[in-house]
């Protein structure tokens, strides 16, 4: 039964023996040990503030990022209109000029016809007259042929004259 029941001596010298291990322990080993933890405890609560601080100037990033589209999309949309305004200008002018073209051309050609005609109209006055001319000629001939009919026109003429 001694080997169930420890003696006292035992006791005491393992209760010595106890104290000494937790006195060192204490001592050498427990402050280093509690450093280290501490440090490393220290260093994981630093990594969290870290990842948290990283995590905010991602948030930040993410909504400077989002600023940035945002703004870059209203640019492309104030660009293409100003694109489409352009574009809309470009072809209402060139519209313009080619109305101002096409009157003008149709103006030069109404003029032109209306030249033709004068000319043509010209001509043909000249050609009646020549024509008139020509016939009054051949029947002023023949009416004229014998000598009575020559005294009756200068009389017939006299007449229709008057003296002032």
């Amino acid at each position: 039964m001694e080997l169930l029941t420890p003696g006292t001596g035992l006791i005491f010298w393992q209760a010595i023996t106890f104290l000494a291990v937790v006195f060192i322990l204490g001592r050498f080993a427990w402050g280093p040990i509690m450093s280290s933890l501490k440090a490393r405890e220290d260093s994981i609560e630093d990594a969290l503030r870290a990842a948290d601080l990283a995590k905010e100037e991602m948030k930040i990033l993410q909504a400077d990022n989002e600023k940035l589209l945002q703004e870059a999309r209203k640019e492309r949309d104030e660009i293409l209109k100003e694109a489409q305004t352009a574009a809309n200008r470009i072809r209402s002018e060139a519209k313009e000029d080619a109305e101002s073209s096409a009157s003008r051309i149709l103006d030069d050609a109404r003029r032109e016809i209306i030249q033709q005609k004068e000319k043509a109209l010209a001509e043909m006055k000249g050609m009646v007259a020549d024509l008139s001319i020509d016939i009054a000629e051949k029947v002023l001939r023949r009416e004229l042929e014998d000598k009575g009919s020559q005294e009756k026109l200068v009389n017939d003429l006299l007449k229709d004259t008057k003296l002032n």
